[in-house]
C-alpha cells in the first residue's frame, strides 16, 4: 500500500478505546446550565428587547402611561379630591359642572371659577343655577386650610388633615363635574371611588392569576388523578352562570358585616370564579410541552418540576400569560361594578364605580343630569386601556409579531 493511500481518512487507525475512557465524564448540568451573572443578564437583555418593542405600539405605551397615573392616583386620593365623598353640600343639589377658566374682563387672572346663584324654580321642582360673573373666585393649588365644609379627611384612616391639590376660594365652591342628589362632589367620588374598584381588580387578579398557574401548571405537568381532580373542579365552576352564581354567593355574605369585610369577601370570591379559564390554558401548553427535548432534558438533569414548570416551560408561552393578566384587570372591575350596580355589591358609604353607576338608571337623570354619565365615561377609559396595554404586551412578548409594519 503505498504511502498516499496510507495517509487517506479511510485508511487512519483508529483510536484506542481506552483513550476515551481515560477522559473525564461529560457533565450535561454544567454544559447547559447558565451561570447566575449570565442567566441575569440574559433575563435583563429579554426584558429590554419586550421594552423597546413595547414602545413603538404608541396607542398601548400611552395607555400604560394612563394607568401607572390611575393606580398611582389611589395612594393619595383624599388629597386629589378636592372634597371629602361622604361630604353633602345641601345648597347644591344637582348642580351642573363649573367651568374652569383663565381669563376675566380681557385680563389673565389665572384657573378660577364663577360661583352659583341658586334658586328654586316652582313650576318645574328643581333647582335653577346660574352664574354670578361679576365675582371669579381663583381656585388655590397645594393648599391647606379649614375655610370650607369637607376639607377634613382621615387619610387611609390613620391622621387627620386637610391638604388638597386643589381647594375652592375661601367661602366659595368648586363642582369641576357637577353634584348628585345629594349634593356631593362627583369628581370626589370617582377619585375615591376608582381606589375600591381598581383595589378590587389589583387583589382578585392576584388571587386567580397564583391559582390558575398554580392548578394549572400541575394539571398540565403531572397528568392522572392530579388533572382529574382539577379538570372536574374547573368543570363545577363553569357549570354555574356568572351572575347567579355572583348574587347566591354575595347574598351569603351577612348582613352585619363591615363594608370593609364586605369589600374583602368580594374581592375573594371574584378571584376564586376568574381562576378556570387561565388554569385550562395553562394545562393545555404544559400539555403540548412537557414531551419537548428541552423538558426532557431538564428532567433528565434532576430538576425539579417547579423549577421545570418555572424556569422552562412556562416562559414557553409568556405573551398569553401577560395578556391573560391584563385582561382580567377589566374583568373584575366589571364584576364589581356590576354586582354594586345591582345592589349585591358594595353599598353607601363605601363608594366605588359601581356604587355610582346605580344613579344613572332614572329617566329623571337621563334627561336633566347628563353629568351623571361621567362616570360611565371614566369606566370605559379605565377598561380600553387595559385592553391597549395587554394588545401591546402581546405583541412585545411574541417573537413572532412584527411591530414594523
Amino acid at each position: 500500500m503505498s504511502d498516499s493511500t496510507a495517509n487517506t481518512p479511510d485508511a487512519r487507525k483508529p483510536e484506542p478505546l481506552d483513550h476515551f475512557v481515560s477522559q473525564a465524564p461529560f457533565d450535561a448540568q454544567a454544559a447547559t446550565l447558565l451561570t447566575p451573572e449570565q442567566e441575569k443578564y440574559y433575563l435583563s437583555s429579554q426584558w429590554r428587547l419586550m421594552w423597546l418593542k413595547f414602545r413603538r405600539h404608541k396607542l398601548a405605551l400611552w395607555s400604560g402611561i394612563y394607568l401607572i397615573l390611575v393606580y398611582a392616583s389611589i395612594l393619595i386620593s383624599e388629597v386629589i379630591a378636592p372634597y371629602s365623598f361622604t361630604h353633602r353640600h345641601t345648597d347644591f343639589i344637582y348642580a351642573p359642572p363649573q367651568e374652569v377658566r383663565l381669563f376675566h374682563d380681557g385680563s389673565f387672572i389665572g384657573p378660577y371659577v364663577y360661583p352659583y346663584d341658586v334658586k328654586l324654580n316652582m313650576e318645574e321642582l328643581r333647582w335653577d343655577y346660574t352664574e354670578d360673573t361679576s365675582n371669579p373666585q381663583k381656585l388655590r393649588f397645594l393648599c391647606t386650610s379649614d375655610d370650607y365644609a369637607g376639607s377634613t379627611y382621615e387619610f387611609w384612616g390613620l391622621f387627620e388633615s386637610n391638604f388638597h391639590l386643589v381647594c375652592p376660594a375661601a367661602g366659595g365652591q368648586f363642582f369641576f363635574l357637577g353634584t348628585d342628589r345629594l349634593g356631593r362632589d362627583i369628581q370626589s367620588r370617582i377619585i375615591q371611588g376608582a381606589r375600591i374598584s381598581l383595589t378590587v381588580g389589583l387583589i382578585g387578579v392576584t388571587i386567580s392569576f397564583v391559582l390558575g398557574i398554580t392548578l394549572g401548571g400541575m394539571a398540565g405537568y403531572f397528568g392522572g388523578m392530579v388533572d382529574w381532580c382539577v379538570q372536574r373542579v374547573i368543570e363545577v365552576i363553569r357549570s354555574f352562570p356568572s351572575l347567579p352564581l355572583w348574587m347566591a354567593l354575595s347574598a351569603a355574605m351577612p348582613v352585619n358585616w363591615s363594608p370593609i369585610v364586605v369589600f374583602l369577601g368580594i374581592t375573594v370570591i371574584l378571584g376564586l370564579l376568574d381562576w378556570p379559564g387561565l388554569a385550562r390554558a395553562v394545562r393545555s401548553k404544559l400539555l403540548a410541552l412537557r414531551e419537548e427535548d428541552f423538558a426532557v432534558a431538564a428532567q433528565l438533569m434532576g430538576a425539579t418540576p417547579t423549577r421545570i414548570i418555572g424556569k422552562h416551560l412556562l416562559p414557553s408561552f409568556t405573551s398569553y400569560i401577560i395578556v391573560d393578566l391584563v385582561i382580567s384587570f377589566p374583568y373584575m372591575v366589571l364584576s364589581e361594578t356590576a354586582l354594586s350596580f345591582i345592589g349585591l355589591g358594595l353599598k353607601d358609604p363605601v363608594n366605588s364605580l359601581g356604587v355610582m353607576l346605580q344613579n344613572v338608571t332614572s329617566a329623571d337623570v337621563l334627561l336633566n343630569y347628563q353629568w351623571y354619565f361621567i362616570p360611565v365615561i371614566f369606566f370605559i377609559a379605565l377598561v380600553m386601556a387595559f385592553v391597549f396595554v395587554g394588545d401591546g404586551l402581546r405583541d412585545a412578548a411574541d417573537p413572532y409579531s412584527d411591530n414594523n409594519k
